[in-house]
């Protein structure tokens, strides 16, 4: 997802997008939606199959 995709999605949650990167960023709209904030804790790993994050924390393609 683009940066600007992220910020977007942050601001309709009432989350402030300047000055935070964006793996904060993505982990604050995590916690925001009920979620656990794991953006980019994962080594190898990761059991949440329909994360719409996946491919970026994974950096899959």
């Amino acid at each position: 997802m683009k940066l600007q995709e992220i910020k977007d999605k942050a601001k309709g949650l009432g989350i402030k997008t300047s000055k935070i990167k964006k793996g904060d960023l993505v982990r604050s709209i995590q916690t925001a939606e009920g979620n656990i904030p794991c953006f980019e804790s994962s080594v190898d790993y990761c059991d949440q199959k329909d994360c719409c994050w996946r491919p970026d924390c994974l950096n899959e393609k």
